[in-house]
């Protein structure tokens, strides 16, 4: 029953807050603070208790739902949600404790945030396509909400934007769930990846290619990421935490649970364009954000060229691309989540998000200076940190297979670290602008949304075993499995 709590925990925070009255905002913020840590509490016991040397579904839970169509309520995870589980409580609880921000309607915006707490660690549980489904279309209606009436901008063009093209994937990968079920007869993931070396070739080309929109989408794979820096710049703080740190690891979770183990004939056939994409995303995501003036602009683009190394390690089918792969999800969720929360702190004090509006603030916000400096660093790259060994393994696994869309990958790589050392010197260095002499450092609550991140990044990048040793059964499984 682990994972069933795991789930109530945020639903229950919800049921109760819409009980409460709505000028009760310190008890419904307790509340949604208690739930979120409830749920993290429960993910943590997950990790504790997940066996890394068995391969196949651990904390398997198995009930009758909809008998008339075959659907069930079946969750469970192992080495490729294991760690999507957990980034998805930790993510929920800090973006909560940032939610301080939130100043109207506190009362809709809790309820709603649980709600997507529930759709987004449902999606990583799901053992069956139905139920995978309704989770995944569970998180677009609170987002929608959460941008719309909380964000700032352009906010209600953004959450339209976001909510037509989520939508729009989301019904070719329907269409491929109804495609696989009139086949097979079953919604469940399991048997159909059992199934999937026996569909034909055409068949299974085109579920995989009704798949990958609904996932290519949500990544976001160039070109289909313009949703994505719109929907940044206009959500609130928490919201978009959320939408880098876990939304887009929907998408490359996705291939991982599904496309690739029921279209293993398909994905070895697409694996030059999955490598192409990718290699657009990295170089392409990389110039463009070098380009921006807005900070949370640069910083969404930056995650347009990251998730490029999830596509280009699915591409090369190899045990290091794939690990890497997995990582860089893992690993770009803290460092994003980050940067995101630091680009909060400073908008909250300042109103403008203008790189060139700063200067001279290393030395007025030291602790803020140290953490920018931190997740900046592990956002290039820099070996000791997470970003370093999650990327290392992506291009190790796709150099042999992609060799020339892996050199040119690595163009974005030295880019990153030019835009990322761009936004350290025009923030932090120089003489400092008059206008922010009577700037204020972080909070010892705001120092506490960014702490947990920064230990988890520094312990991924010293001893990365810990995260691959959890993973690894699982993905050489899956890999036999490709390869059959």
């Amino acid at each position: 029953m682990l994972l069933t709590w795991l789930l109530l925990c945020p639903l229950i925070g919800m049921l109760i807050i819409l009980c409460l009255p709505k000028s009760w905002v310190w008890a419904i913020r307790c509340v949604a603070l208690v739930a979120t840590g409830c749920a993290l509490l429960l993910g943590v016991i997950m990790l504790r208790d997940f066996q890394p040397s068995a391969i196949g579904i651990q904390f398997r839970e198995h009930a009758s739902w909809i008998p008339q169509i075959n659907a069930f309520y079946h969750v469970g995870i192992d080495g490729l949600s294991v760690w999507m589980v957990l980034l998805t409580a930790l993510l929920g609880f800090l973006a909560c404790m940032a939610s301080s921000s939130i100043a109207e309607r506190h009362k809709e915006y809790f309820a709603l945030y649980l709600l997507l707490e529930v759709g987004m660690l449902g999606t990583f549980v799901a053992l069956d396509l139905f139920l995978f489904y309704v989770f995944w279309e569970i998180v677009l209606v609170p987002m929608y909400f959460l941008i719309g009436i909380w964000g700032g901008g352009r906010r209600e063009y953004s959450a339209f934007k976001f909510f037509v093209y989520t939508l729009a994937g989301s019904l070719f990968m329907l269409l491929a769930i109804l495609a696989l079920y009139l086949r097979a007869g079953t919604f469940d993931m399991l048997q159909l990846a059992q199934l999937g070396h026996t569909f034909d070739a055409n068949f299974g080309r085109l579920v995989f290619l009704g798949l990958f929109l609904g996932f290519a989408i949500k990544v976001p794979v160039f070109p289909f990421h313009t949703w994505l820096p719109d929907a940044h710049v206009d959500a609130p703080t928490p919201g978009s935490v959320l939408l880098a740190g876990v939304l887009l690891k929907m998408g490359g979770y996705g291939f991982f649970r599904i496309s690739y183990p029921i279209c293993p004939e398909a994905a070895r056939y697409f694996a030059w364009a999955m490598a192409g994409l990718g290699m657009i995303n990295i170089v392409y995501g990389a110039f463009v954000a070098m380009a921006q003036t807005d900070f949370k602009r640069l910083v969404a683009y930056s995650s347009v060229s990251h998730m490029g190394f999830v596509l280009l390690g699915l591409a090369s089918l190899t045990p290091a691309g794939f690990n890497g792969a997995m990582l860089q999800m893992f690993s770009h969720g803290l460092l994003t989540g980050g940067m995101f929360l630091l680009v909060g702190v400073l908008y909250e004090r300042t109103h403008t998000r203008d790189l060139s509006a700063f200067g001279g603030l290393g030395a007025r916000v030291p602790v803020y200076a140290g953490f920018l400096i931190f997740f900046s660093l592990g956002s290039l790259g820099l070996p000791g940190l997470s970003g370093f060994v999650a990327e290392f393994l992506s291009m190790l696994g796709a150099f042999n297979v992609w060799r020339w869309p892996t050199v040119v990958s690595s163009i974005g790589i030295v880019v990153a670290a030019a835009y990322m050392l761009k936004v350290i010197r025009q923030i932090l260095l120089g003489p400092l602008n008059e206008r922010w002499k009577a700037l204020t450092d972080m909070t010892w609550w705001e120092r506490l949304t960014l702490i947990p991140l920064l230990v988890v990044v520094l312990a991924v990048g010293v001893y990365p075993m810990f995260v691959l040793r959890l993973q690894d059964a699982t993905i050489q499984q899956l890999l036999r499995h490709i390869d059959r």
